[in-house]
């Protein structure tokens, strides 16, 4: 009995050192992970910090960090994350969530009442924006904080799909955007370095707006699958308020000298008349990046639907990999990496003349077009959305160049609104006709009728442009021949009323 007692014991003895030494074992593993842990978060940590440095230092290179450029950059890269987190959110409650045919109403009736607001958006958004020079900053945190309100109520229409709560807070966000493009176009002069030209930094904030939009649309789809389009839209929620603090912080030198809060009703039509006559120059600027758009909202949707529809076999290579969804992904990838070249391009053309790179952008698109009318392929569909978003971003860049450099700034804003309102028309226009024309399942009848519609407005312009540049230099020979007359038979003044 004492010998079975003593066994006991020994095993009891054992069977403590075994748990202690497992205790101590567990102990070692939890340190060794805790760490492990530490380590690998302070090794992201760093990792994250060489990142920020590495962006800042380009969006601070070039005098940025002075000027406040580099601001206006990180300010409007949150922007676009905030924008891009909407639409992720949208995506799946109101257009890629319905069947074909059901989702064509929606779409329809989403281009339909986004005109009603850009066309609006000339007489009333942009002299609103030119009389509050003095505070753009609020305006711009105004835009962003809108937005932050409207994404809200949006979560709140998620649940019982309330879809005119989420098109109308959609349409809001859109316009909101808008405006915010509106007043960061205005204000890029203020905080241009001496050693950048327009075009340049325009491409340097597009740049960083398109990395980051691309950052923020995986991020939002996982998390979108994960928690929900109503989370997704607190997110942004919360990310357009933090945004919004950020833009009150931008350099005080953005904002513009006080301007009279009245004006004379003489004033104010002096105002419209200035506005209304913008020049040649930057006419024929928005002529062509308005053929742009309106191909760009063509192909948009056409293709969509085409290929959803499964009405256009010749995208359909194959159908065992080529299938609707990974055809519309490859679409999408070639027109966000043409939005990418486009911004690249336009910042390193330093020195070229942006009303030239308008009509060179156009004629690419014309070609563009003409080619693949002719050789309809998923690969020829691919290169034009290539195209097509590249030269739609470079245009756009070099027109709003051609804007702040030949608008004043007291109709600066104004004039921003009527072209973004132009161009959003033109987007809209297009975009109707390609879903017309998708259920017509007929690509190359489409793309031959927007292909001469783009050949037509070319030749307009460049007709346009050789009378143009004959008229000026006609006047410079004069003047020339005026000022350079014998001595003995002096020319008048230039300007003599009786010249």
């Amino acid at each position: 009995m004492e010998g079975g007692w003593d066994q006991a014991r020994e095993i009891s003895r054992r069977v403590g050192r075994g748990v202690a030494d497992a205790g101590r074992a567990t102990f070692r593993a939890g340190k060794a992970t805790a760490v492990g842990t530490k380590r690998a978060g302070q090794a992201t940590a760093r990792g994250a910090q060489r990142v920020g440095r590495a962006t800042r230092k380009v969006t601070y290179a070039n005098g940025a960090d002075r000027t406040g450029l580099g601001r206006l950059i990180e300010l409007s890269a949150g922007e676009s994350a905030g924008d891009a987190l909407v639409t992720v959110a949208l995506a799946s409650t109101v257009f890629f969530g319905l069947p074909v045919g059901e989702a064509r109403g929606p779409v329809a009736l989403y281009l339909v009442i986004t005109m009603i607001p850009f066309a609006l958006l000339a007489p009333f958004v942009g002299p609103i924006l030119d009389r509050f020079r003095s505070g753009r900053r609020f305006v711009m945190a105004g835009t962003l904080f809108g937005r932050g309100l409207l994404c809200f109520a949006m979560a709140a229409a998620v649940g019982p799909n309330d879809l005119v709560t989420l098109f109308a807070g959609a349409l809001g966000v859109l316009v909101l955007s808008k405006a915010y493009n509106v007043s960061r176009a205005a204000i890029m002069p203020s905080v241009l370095p001496a050693d950048i030209t327009l075009v340049s930094a325009n491409a340097r904030v597009t740049l960083f707006i398109l990395v980051s939009a691309g950052i923020a649309v995986p991020i939002a789809g996982g998390l979108t699958a994960w928690l929900g389009s109503a989370a997704m839209l607190r997110i942004a929620m919360i990310a357009f308020l933090l945004v919004g603090v950020f833009a009150v912080r931008l350099p005080r030198h953005v904002d513009s000298p006080d301007v009279e809060e009245e004006q004379p009703a003489e004033g104010r039509a002096q105002r419209w008349r200035t506005l209304l006559k913008v020049g040649p120059v930057v006419g024929e600027a928005v002529g062509a990046n308005l053929l742009i758009r309106l191909f760009s909202g063509f192909l948009l949707f056409f293709l969509l639907f085409m290929v959803q529809d499964k009405g256009a076999p010749w995208l359909l290579v194959r159908d065992t990999f080529f299938d609707v969804k990974v055809t519309i992904g490859l679409l999408a990838v070639a027109a966000g990496v043409g939005g990418l070249v486009g911004a690249a391009v336009a910042n390193w053309s330093r020195n070229h003349s942006p009303q030239l790179i308008t009509l060179l952008t156009l004629a690419v698109t014309v070609v563009t077009a003409i080619a693949t009318a002719i050789f309809f392929s998923l690969w020829a569909a691919v290169a034009i959305s290539f195209i097509t978003a590249f030269a739609s971003g470079l245009g756009k860049l070099a027109l709003d160049a051609i804007v702040q450099q030949e608008i004043g700034e007291e109709v600066r804003s104004s004039t921003f609104g009527v072209t973004e309102a132009i161009l959003q028309l033109s987007w809209v226009f297009g975009g109707l006709i390609g879903l017309l024309l998708s259920l017509t399942e007929s690509g190359m009848a489409g793309l031959i009728t927007l292909a001469v519609v783009l050949t037509a407005g070319l030749v307009w312009l460049l007709v346009k442009r050789r009378r143009r540049i004959r008229a000026v230099n006609a006047r410079i020979k004069r003047e020339v021949a005026e000022r350079t007359e014998p001595l003995g038979n002096p020319p008048e003044p230039l300007g003599n009323p009786q010249g």
